[in-house]
């Protein structure tokens, strides 16, 4: 008994003393753990109130201070959340990725709005031409038949010529013989007439038909035909008259030449009307229609505007330059525009009733378009649009706005910016 005693009593107090140890160790760990979480708690309890910059919002500090990039005083950091639900009477229902903003801040982003409204919207197509003669306004002066050019009244090339008075005067043996043949059948018509062999209530004789179509064939007029009956001589010398009033553009002629049927003496072009033919993108080519308003300008005109129409889209396109041509018929009072001229287009384009916002207003990432609209005062959203033409500095909106919402059309990206920094999507 004695000796299992003082066993008992040799391991007890080493038991004893591993067991405080343990506990020891115990409580000082848990001690450690309490205390390295309490600071941290307590820190993020404190740190609620950022600041940051109206011009630059991606700064955020935890004091009051100056912006590092443009010095300006930082201002508190509003709570998207709440300041939106405060902004809209107490709203609970906000969009995801609204803003709201105080109204220095407003001013300091130089926000600014406007009322969508709806109205008759137009855009035009720009384009580059050239001027050029009008086609079915030009005509070849040519020798119906061989002879002697005895009178040009034509000196130059660019003489502005009439329909009414001769370009010039033609000797030909070949024609003053067909022109007696002319007049001897008239005489053998009227000795039948006084011999009473010709029919009165007939046409002419064969004889005088025929040789009056051969005159015809030869280019004389029948004005001039009409003359030499009444004359009863043949006309030495030929006039030769342009089918209209115009220009002479090419003159091959001199006097006294002598010239073959068929060869040209003149080329005469009418600029009362000219073509300018249009340099038309590719993808600009679905537009264009015939009858289509065009505006013409040209720089040696400055402020002065020539009105046409397109008269032919090509059926084709330049596998050079990926652009197709497109005529435009003018008229052009005073011959002020001249062929070769280079002038700039713009092809009207109407695109009915519609809306359209300023450029600034919408923000294009790439894959979306969209639109800050203003809910409230102080209270914004985005609105994701889908844009039409451009019309100037301004952009159709084919869908997402309605008439009466306000947009902002300066400082979206600096709303944009305080959504993403806010979490909003």
């Amino acid at each position: 008994m004695t000796i299992s005693t003082t066993m008992s009593k040799k391991w007890a107090i080493p038991l004893l003393l591993v067991i405080a140890a343990v506990a020891a160790g115990a409580g000082w760990y848990l001690w450690q753990k309490r205390s390295s979480v309490k600071p941290e708690a307590g820190k993020a309890a404190v740190a609620k109130q950022l600041w940051t910059c109206t011009m630059h919002p991606f700064i955020i500090r935890d004091a009051p201070g100056k912006c590092p990039i443009c010095g300006m005083d930082l201002v508190p950091k509003v709570d998207s959340g709440k300041s939106s639900a405060n902004a809209a009477n107490g709203r609970e229902d906000a969009l995801p990725g609204g803003v709201s903003l105080s109204g220095k801040q407003q001013v300091m982003a130089n926000v600014t709005t406007t009322v969508v409204s709806s109205e008759p919207l137009a855009t035009g197509i720009e384009a580059n031409g050239v001027v050029q003669f009008d086609q079915t306004r030009q005509s070849k002066i040519t020798a119906w038949i061989a002879g002697r050019i005895d009178r040009l009244d034509v000196s130059s090339v660019g003489s502005v010529v009439s329909r009414n008075k001769p370009l010039a005067e033609v000797y030909s043996p070949d024609l003053v013989a067909t022109q007696q043949e002319f007049l001897l059948a008239l005489k053998s018509r009227d000795r039948l007439k006084q011999n009473g062999g010709y029919d009165a209530s007939g046409s002419d004789s064969d004889l005088v038909a025929s040789a009056r179509e051969r005159l015809r064939l030869l280019g004389v007029k029948d004005g001039q035909i009409a003359a030499i009956e009444r004359s009863g001589k043949p006309m030495i010398r030929i006039p030769i008259y342009p089918e209209f009033s115009g220009v002479v553009i090419e003159k091959m002629v001199q006097p006294g030449q002598y010239v073959n049927a068929g060869e040209t003496l003149f080329s005469i072009a009418d600029l009362s009307t000219v073509w300018v033919e249009l340099e038309v993108y590719e993808n600009d080519t679905r537009a264009i229609k015939t009858g289509q308003a065009v505006d013409i300008r040209s720089s040696a005109f400055p402020g002065e505007l020539f009105k046409g129409k397109v008269s032919l889209v090509y059926p084709y396109l330049d596998p050079k330059t990926r652009t197709m041509r497109v005529r435009v018929s003018l008229p052009n009072p005073g011959m002020k525009l001249k062929p070769d001229m280079f002038v700039k287009a713009t092809v009207a384009m109407p695109l009915g009733e519609g809306i359209a916002v300023p450029v600034t207003a919408v923000m294009d990432s790439g894959k979306r378009q969209l639109v800050w609209v203003e809910l409230s005062p102080g209270s914004f959203e985005p609105r994701q649009v889908t844009v039409g033409s451009r019309i100037g500095d301004r952009v159709q909106i084919v869908s997402g706005l309605a008439t009466g919402d306000k947009v902002v059309v300066s400082g979206g990206y600096l709303i944009d910016s305080e959504s993403q920094l806010n979490g909003g999507k």
